[in-house]
């Protein structure tokens, strides 16, 4: 998966949203069925999507566009995929996960209507399945953060997954956690989901900041993710997107000291040398291993790959 920074959602019945969207800068937009969405526009919303995405397709802008459809138990999941499923479409952001048997239901329905609608990489193809639309896995369920190694690695469609860290959604329910502003109460739980994420080499995303007018909170928030080892961050308003975008876009001055690192360590294994002195550190083979693997995700990032 795209290594999005920002990943931002916006009511699928408000498609006139969409164009705020974009134009916030946001590398993702999820175009939501659930929650916010009422009961009685849910058709009307899910019948949007695909006339939506056809028209930011056309108008030649390449942000990743996701659907959230409703959870699987609502009964409602069929009918959303049969209607949004698309070409155009990224992939879907996927609510309520339990297990590794919600993801492969997931993928069976994903492949149906892929197919079906012509929609993704594969469709009609003969790439096959797992090779066109994309699942972002939000862990927002307890049986999901115990489960969250057999999620990661249930399909080759799992692209990313979420550490859970909301004040009043629903993983706050259900763990009963009182939210701060450190976060230190789901430190345990984000960090179960980073591990899933770097052991199936997916695209680790922290959860949303919730106060739209707390820019300064936001950016301590967005930080400490990256401190942790998380690329990027849901959004809910596109106010927060080009706080999360600065956040987690490499700087100039961390690629010229990577780059710098990489051509350090290569200067000194020419002359036959596994260690070298570089700007006041000790470096060796692990340390510019680890700096070309920073720089590969920052070209990437940038758009340089």
């Amino acid at each position: 998966m795209h290594p999005y920074r920002s990943v931002l959602f916006v009511p699928a019945h408000k498609p006139e949203w969409v164009t705020k969207a974009i134009a916030s800068g946001a590398d993702a937009v999820v175009l939501d069925l659930e929650d916010s969405v009422p009961a009685d526009r849910k058709a009307e919303a899910r019948g949007l999507v695909a006339d939506t995405v056809g028209r930011v397709r056309e108008a030649g802008h390449e942000v990743g566009l996701f659907v959230r459809p409703n959870a699987l138990d609502t009964g409602l999941a069929g009918a959303d995929l049969e209607a949004v499923v698309c070409p155009g479409l990224t992939g879907l952001f996927v609510p309520k996960v339990r297990d590794r048997d919600d993801i492969l239901r997931w993928e069976t329905l994903v492949d149906w209507f892929e197919l079906r609608n012509s929609a993704g990489t594969g469709a009609g193809t003969g790439v096959g399945p797992g090779s066109g639309l994309e699942l972002i896995v939000p862990v927002e369920m307890v049986e999901a953060i115990q489960n969250c190694r057999e999620i990661a690695g249930a399909s080759p469609r799992v692209g990313a997954m979420i550490g859970p860290t909301a004040e009043h959604a629903d993983i706050a329910r259900a763990v009963g956690y009182r939210w701060s502003r450190e976060g230190t109460e789901t430190l345990y739980l984000r960090s179960r989901v980073l591990l899933a994420c770097r052991e199936h080499g997916l695209h680790a995303l922290t959860g949303l900041w919730e106060d739209l007018s707390d820019l300064d909170g936001l950016k301590a928030f967005a930080d400490y993710g990256l401190q942790l080892g998380f690329r990027g961050q849901i959004a809910i308003h596109p106010s927060h997107v080009a706080t999360i975008n600065e956040v987690f876009s490499p700087t100039a001055e961390e690629i010229e000291f990577r780059e710098g690192l990489v051509a350090a360590f290569e200067e000194a294994a020419a002359r036959g040398d596994g260690a070298v002195r570089y700007r006041g550190i000790h470096i060796d083979k692990a340390h510019a291993d680890t700096a070309r693997e920073w720089l590969a995700h920052a070209r990437r990032v940038t758009g340089r790959a």
